[in-house]
């Protein structure tokens, strides 16, 4: 008997009929101009995908096979990190032993050179199950041998099974070399032995790709991808040029990577990552295909946290994390939401943590291995983010390789350039921060809370003046300005002259608050006046500093003048938006013009200026 097919009654409709209706219900605006999104990674994303759009052969792709896009297994049962901040050992140990206690199952600990000893490790470790319990070390350069030595020494003495340890002691001295501008002339010589010596700890990595600092640095997702693989694979050309079997050295790499808020170009970043790096291994003639498995860590940005509405970071790495765990990494850090301006509260690091048990427990997302596999649109963009990737990959290759390319300079100023244009999209408002540049907290203030001071690559606080590129936020010109506006002992008051057209005086008075309001200035919104006269005396009464005059285009050529002469210069005159007769404006005298195409922190920082802030 023939299985009943659902849906038969409906034709099927083609890709073209569809654009068409499109376009239809667009009438007359450009397809291409609105519809298309012209990423900053180097290609468009089109507003619907179908079956036509699905890179070939990814159908046949199954979760734990070959090239790995799917994952690097059939299950989905990440770890959940967190960094315990503390160089002491016994207070780090009381930290690390609180977080295990609810629920966290990987630990990362720094570790200064000075304290490396027997005794360090054993009270660093005491009472942590460190054969259930993922532990990451990231320590001193000098020491990680000796680090290293005296844990297997410590792991032995406690009877613990070196085959079931897992995690990472970090080394990565050309990932140092470009934070911290210091060459290590024995790193490959140091990488050789701590493979050698964590041999007898198979599911021990030994050496990191830390291409999470790019990200935080604002580098886009193809840069911090392409440099990755590039990273990874010098540390590759370097063992085997030592002759070091390819198979030992793959096996030992971590990926620490970043994750931005990008939620589906995120998704797609992980699974083209793991393609990508297992096709580089191939090249190598592994013994193995299990050497080709690219094995990622993934920390949620602190690029785009913000120290003002600092409640909204907890959206923001809630997205970044799901978007990491429905790719399928091995682990997640979660940053807590009040990284930016103290050291993470226990209450923060709770939270942080939940927000990994809700992804869990709540949501289901462990699981299921790949649950985006076979999606139109996220097939098509691990494709497109591949592809963009890659070209970075073998331009860095032809020019000689990852290590020089940090010798050159050239990630550097890539990331630094890349970091300078999202700021810049952030003041022109292309990039949004909600509760930064769009949608402030009216009435928040920042409490004496100042963001925790960032070091640059060497480990000083000069802000990356000694030549090294520092991790400077998203947010932190927009919130130097507010800061400023608060320390100036007075808040200024911007007054809504609603007049006229209903619509577009309610549309323009919501746009200037908000506009206004990132600087900190207090905003005062108004129903509407019948007058001019009378707007402009309840702004006067209400002691306005700025005052805003919002109406439609049309009656701009009414109202905006009079308006202007009545104020008389008792406060700043601005008029929300862009009239047809914004020069016949100026030619009376009016100077501040506010609409969606200026660049909103230079103004709001020339405000400051005329208000003498």
């Amino acid at each position: 008997m023939e299985k009943e097919r659902l849906f038969t009654e409906f034709q099927p409709v083609a890709t073209e009929d569809w654009k068409n209706k499109i376009i239809e219900d667009l009438k007359g605006v450009d397809y291409d101009k609105k519809m298309i999104w012209k990423t900053c990674e180097g290609f468009n994303v089109k507003p619907f995908y179908r079956k036509e759009d699905l890179p070939e052969g990814c159908q046949s792709e199954i979760p734990g096979q070959f090239p790995f896009t799917r994952g690097n297994s059939t299950k989905n049962n990440w770890l959940i990190r967190q960094a315990v901040g503390s160089t002491d050992a016994a207070e780090a140990n009381a930290i690390a032993k609180d977080m295990v206690s609810y629920g966290v199952n990987s630990l990362a600990f720094k570790i200064k050179g000075k304290l490396v000893s027997k005794e360090f490790i054993a009270t660093l470790l005491d009472g942590i199950d460190a054969e259930n319990i993922e532990l990451n070390f990231d320590v001193c350069l000098g020491r990680v041998v000796d680090f290293t030595t005296l844990l297997i020494e410590y792991y032995n003495a406690k009877g613990i099974d070196l085959e079931n340890v897992r995690g990472c002691i970090e080394y990565d001295y050309i990932g140092k070399e470009l934070l911290k501008g210091k060459i290590k002339d024995d790193g490959a010589e140091i990488m050789q032995k701590l493979v050698e010596i964590t041999s007898v700890m198979p599911h021990i990595k030994c050496v990191a790709i830390n291409s999470n600092k790019l990200n935080d640095a604002g580098a886009y997702i193809t840069q911090e991808l392409g440099y990755a693989l590039a990273w990874g694979n010098e540390y590759l050309n370097i063992a085997t040029e030592a002759e070091m079997p390819v198979d030992a050295i793959a096996k030992k790499l971590k990926f620490n990577m970043g994750i931005s808020g990008n939620f589906f170009m995120e998704i797609a970043k992980f699974r083209a990552a793991r393609m990508l790096w297992a096709k580089i291994v191939e090249q190598y003639s592994p013994k193995c295909k299990c050497a080709c498995k690219m094995s990622v860590h993934a920390e949620t940005s602190q690029f785009n946290l913000t120290l003002f509405d600092s409640y909204v970071n907890m959206l923001r790495t809630q997205t970044e994390a799901m978007s990491a765990a429905l790719a399928g990494v091995e682990s997640i850090t979660v940053t807590p939401y009040d990284a930016v301006y103290e050291t993470p509260t226990t209450f923060a690091r709770r939270i942080a943590k939940n927000q990994q048990l809700i992804l869990k427990h709540e949501s289901h997302l462990d699981k299921v291995a790949d649950p985006a596999g076979g999606s139109y649109y996220i097939e098509s963009l691990t494709a497109s983010i591949a592809q963009e990737a890659w070209k970075i990959f073998l331009e860095i290759e032809q020019a000689g390789g990852f290590h020089k390319a940090v010798k050159d300079g050239k990630i550097e100023n890539a990331v630094k350039e890349a970091g300078e244009n999202r700021r810049k999209a952030l003041a022109q408002r292309r990039e949004i921060l909600l509760g930064t540049n769009q949608y402030p907290n009216f009435s928040e203030t920042s409490e004496g809370k100042r963001a925790v001071e960032h070091k640059c690559g060497c480990g000083c606080n000069n802000n990356g003046k000694c030549g090294t590129f520092p991790e400077k936020r998203l947010a932190e010109d927009f919130e130097e300005l507010r800061l400023r506006t608060e320390e100036s002992g007075r808040r200024p008051k911007a007054f809504m002259l609603t007049i006229g057209n209903l619509a577009m005086r309610q549309a323009r008075a919501q746009f200037s608050c908000n506009f206004l309001a990132t600087a900190g200035y207090e905003v005062i919104d108004n129903l509407g006046f019948k007058s001019v006269e009378e707007g402009v005396n309840a702004a006067m009464e209400a002691k306005a500093d700025i005052v805003v005059i919002c109406s439609s285009d049309d009656e701009y050529a009414e109202y905006a003048v009079p308006a202007f002469k009545a104020i008389d210069g008792k406060a700043i005159f601005i008029v929300a938006g862009a009239p047809a007769c914004m020069e016949e404006l100026k030619a009376a005298g009016i100077e501040n013009f506010i609409h969606v195409r200026v660049n909103v922190l230079e103004t709001l920082k020339e405000l400051n200026e005329k208000l003498g802030i």
